[in-house]
């Protein structure tokens, strides 16, 4: 099953709030990049982020979710 992208950060922290955000929703989220974006100072910029994702099908239901605590 494809992953796909649904939120980039430039903060590990944040990436691992919104996957654990919805992770905590019963969304299947992982970060990735994480380990590239910290091995040198200013990478994270360079590798496009920190991103977050999830299972293509699931994507729509973890964009809402994110939009809506975006909101609040």
């Amino acid at each position: 099953m494809d992953r796909v992208t649904v939120y980039t950060a430039f903060n590990p922290a944040t990436a691992q709030i919104v996957c654990s955000r919805l992770q905590t929703a019963g969304i299947h989220a992982s970060v990735e990049g994480e380990a590239a974006a910290l091995s040198m100072e200013g990478y994270s910029l360079s590798t496009g982020g920190i991103r977050v994702q999830v299972p293509e099908p699931e994507a729509d239901a973890a964009r809402a979710l994110i939009e809506a605590d975006e909101e609040t």
